[in-house]
């Protein structure tokens, strides 16, 4: 038996067992709802069929459903149209903020060289300092939100003291290449895309001004009803995420083929990405919560939140 096969066989016959033993007859649902964004590790796990192998023996069917970034995705597990999602630091921040019905679950520690904070090559922008006065661009409610607010606390400035200037990813690719905005946050694969089509030049990566990390969120209701397969499916995308690892060029090609996004763009991004999924400890709280601080001093959010009132503890072996 081939490594993928027994793996994936393990899985699925710990899937079975554990919701088959779970505390109520009906704590299983008939389909799993995964969102996910542009790109990431994503097509190569669809492409592998891992999730939908390990839930099948359970008569449970998987439907991926993709987002251009984190907001919507969120506002759709708040709603109830999608159960289980990956984003990054911020969109909780500003869900948890709106009272939305999500719950952390899992996270990923990101090294902080998949997002930055970029310019033209021929910009007189030089240092963080140098934005002030400057229009940024981001995306809002998204991770690149929180990388220039914490990029500005880090030189001395405040808020008020640049232009932002909210733009989806597809706008505020336009908006760069034309000039019509001086700096631009943005994650990859967009970041990638500038760097090797524009020319664009890096001013500072996340792990340049804060410790960045991303989360795989479910909603409230789903984890209340079916703690079992939640863990379930942390411990899939963990075994994913170690397997990505491990085979970034198979990654890559399958992003590149799931988006039509240049090769050597998605091969730069997958060789900076980290999959490794794990349990969300102290650490990694203090961190998020340091965003959820920093986003209510400014008048981001209309109240401070307490990050840990919505964390949901996966114990690994469970």
């Amino acid at each position: 038996m081939k490594r993928r096969e027994f793996l994936t066989f393990s899985l699925a016959t710990a899937a079975v067992a554990a919701i088959s033993t779970g505390a109520r007859a009906d704590a299983q649902p008939k389909e799993i709802r995964i969102g996910t964004q542009k790109g990431g590790f994503f097509p190569a796990v669809r492409q592998r069929h891992t999730v939908e192998d390990v839930f099948a023996p359970a008569g449970i069917d998987i439907k991926w459903i993709d987002f251009q970034f984190g907001p919507p995705l969120l506002e759709a597990i708040n709603v109830g149209s999608v159960d289980f999602g990956y984003v990054g630091d911020s969109p909780p921040i500003f869900a948890q903020a709106a009272a939305a019905r999500i719950r952390y679950v899992a996270a990923v520690k990101q090294e902080g060289n998949t997002q930055a904070i970029i310019v033209r090559q021929d910009s007189p922008i030089k240092t963080l300092a140098d934005l002030k006065g400057k229009r940024v661009a981001f995306g809002k409610g998204s991770s690149a939100h929180n990388l220039p607010v914490a990029a500005l606390e880090k030189a001395g400035l405040s808020w008020s003291d640049i232009t932002p200037t909210p733009l989806a990813p597809a706008d505020a690719t336009a908006a760069f290449v034309k000039g019509s905005v001086d700096a631009w946050s943005i994650w990859d694969p967009y970041l990638a895309l500038a760097e090797l089509k524009e020319n664009a030049r890096v001013i500072a990566f996340d792990k340049d001004v804060h410790h960045p990390n991303s989360f795989y969120i479910a909603g409230s209701e789903f984890v209340e009803k079916y703690p079992t397969v939640v863990a379930q499916l942390n411990r899939v995308f963990a075994s994913e995420g170690i397997w990505a690892g491990d085979h970034r060029e198979e990654v890559a090609k399958a992003q590149a083929e799931a988006t039509g996004v240049d090769i050597e763009a998605i091969r730069r991004f997958v060789n900076r990405s980290n999959y490794r999924v794990v349990p969300i400890d102290a650490e990694i709280i203090a961190s998020q919560q340091a965003v959820a601080d920093r986003f209510a001093r400014i008048g981001l959010i209309p109240k401070p939140v307490n990050v840990s009132d919505i964390v949901w503890k996966w114990t690994p072996a469970s």
